[in-house]
């Protein structure tokens, strides 16, 4: 693992876990506050209209228990019923106030902690009052209604939901009010009592859905564990169930850890190889020059002249090795309209003096213009290798022919040999690196056709390879009859 601490390694763009439970516990407590605040107040509007609708009802009974032939000793029974041990109903005469006192009853100017929360009064006509319950009885008494209908009034420090009626037939105002302390209280407690299984119910959702979300999230770091624990040499594939949402992470590191493990294991090899293949014309070339220089005369110059054949051969080894490395970098350009037969003309005069030199014939046929769709560079690589890999396995005196055609409409190159070709069961290896036909003049490299098939992938061409029945081997390569990039085709579309 990382010699980093914990801190740095786990700093990044955040923890998705981390996210997810934030945002979700968020929303959900951010909804809950929106419900219980709007409850609260749905909740306190409905109990105003229940309390007022209770006044309103008490208020009509109260109103229909008194007449104008009620007495004063009726008012005096009712003042009784109205007076406790702590608030003390006053009737009011004339001139005097009535009500039941003892030795043990309270001052009525001194409330008690349990004062009421409902209070009840009769006014007469012109406003004096008849009757007060004890919140209403202090000095001064609750003031007179002057309506009928709601109101608030404030009286003693205390504010009063009051509702008043005027009857007729006694020709007496009557009025019932509800303290607003005790309504807001019940009010809160209420909605207090409402709300509060679904708080619990809440703070229970945000336990589960912590556990659950870490639950959840437990397969991607028991993933990222895995891939943690595995040193620089384990390709193997990532083993275990993953979920249906993971599985498409979970393929798609296999196949790259697949991938990986083939590119180091033919980069290891193409080291081996390589390794093999510049040690050995190394140690011939010593081998010559220490015989040239223990000789002398022509033995001496024949030593020299293999000597240098064995350089030549270094020097086009190491070349291709370059070639190949740059093909492994390199990033193929859009593909453009390449006429094969200039670039065709021209590899074929360069590598002239090579044919020359075995007495070999090398000639061109076909047509004379054939557009292709493809990067020029690639192209003249391809078939310099092509061309060179037929002169060096061509006898000498033997020839070599390039033919320019159109197969089913598809742009087509064709070099034709008549040399020793290559034995049937190597005709699908011989693409890969360092793989030599066993003729006798099968002293290249192994690489040519390698730069070959890597850059036919890379043109998206198609490279076959067949023995003649009269003797030698045919490499033809064909390309798209029309380029993968539909920008392209349509800048190169036939103009009327």
């Amino acid at each position: 693992m990382s010699g980093k601490p914990r801190s740095e390694r786990r700093r990044g763009i955040g923890s998705i876990r981390r996210y997810l439970t934030r945002a979700i516990l968020v929303i959900l407590f951010a909804s809950s506050a929106a419900s219980l605040v709007v409850s609260y107040v749905i909740i306190d509007d409905e109990m105003d209209e229940i309390f007022d609708a209770q006044l309103s009802m008490l208020g009509r009974i109260v109103t229909g228990m008194t007449t104008a032939e009620t007495s004063a000793q009726e008012y005096q029974r009712i003042a009784d019923q109205l007076t406790d041990r702590e608030n003390i109903a006053r009737f009011y005469s004339l001139t005097m106030s009535h009500g039941r006192l003892d030795d043990d009853a309270a001052d009525p100017d001194q409330p008690s902690p349990d004062e009421p929360v409902l209070a009840l009064g009769f006014w007469n006509d012109d406003g004096t009052p008849r009757l007060l319950s004890g919140s209403w009885s202090a000095d001064p008494p609750f003031p007179a209604p002057q309506r009928t209908g709601y109101a608030w009034v404030d009286y003693q420090d205390h504010s009063w939901r009051v509702y008043t009626r005027y009857d007729e037939a006694s020709r007496i105002w009557v009025s019932i009010g509800l303290r607003e302390r005790f309504q807001t209280l019940l009010s809160r407690k209420i909605a207090f009592g409402n709300t509060l299984p679904d708080a619990i119910s809440v703070m229970l959702a945000a336990i589960l859905i912590y556990f659950v979300i870490r639950h959840g999230m437990s397969p991607l770091g028991n993933l990222s564990r895995q891939l943690s624990r595995r040193h620089d040499q384990d390709l193997s594939p990532i083993e275990g169930e993953v979920p249906r949402e993971l599985a498409g992470l979970h393929n798609a590191l296999n196949a790259f850890i697949e991938r990986l493990r083939e590119a180091l294991e033919r980069e290891r090899r193409f080291t081996a190889d390589a390794a093999h293949e510049l040690r050995t014309p190394l140690a011939a070339l010593k081998i010559h020059l220490d015989n040239a220089r223990a000789s002398d005369g022509v033995q001496s110059e024949d030593s020299f002249d293999k000597a240098r054949l064995g350089i030549e051969r270094l020097q086009r080894v190491v070349d291709q090795l370059l070639t190949l490395a740059r093909l492994d970098r390199h990033r193929p350009n859009a593909p453009a309209r390449v006429d094969l037969y200039p670039i065709a003309a021209q590899l074929a005069s360069e590598l002239w003096p090579l044919a020359e030199a075995r007495s070999q014939r090398l000639a061109m046929s076909g047509l004379t213009r054939l557009d292709i769709y493809a990067d020029p560079t690639e192209v003249g690589v391809l078939l310099r290798n092509l061309l060179d890999n037929a002169l060096r396995y061509t006898p000498n005196g033997g020839s070599v022919e390039i033919r320019l055609e159109r197969i089913d409409g598809m742009p087509s190159l064709c070099v034709v040999d008549d040399g020793s070709g290559i034995e049937p069961e190597l005709l699908d290896k011989v693409t890969e690196r360092f793989r030599r036909g066993s003729a006798p003049r099968a002293s290249g490299s192994g690489l040519g056709l390698s730069i070959v098939a890597t850059l036919i992938k890379q043109q998206r061409a198609q490279l076959h390879l067949r023995n003649r029945a009269e003797g030698g081997l045919e490499a033809r390569i064909t390309w798209p009859a029309t380029p993968s990039d539909p920008a392209i085709a349509q800048d190169h579309s036939p103009r009327r």
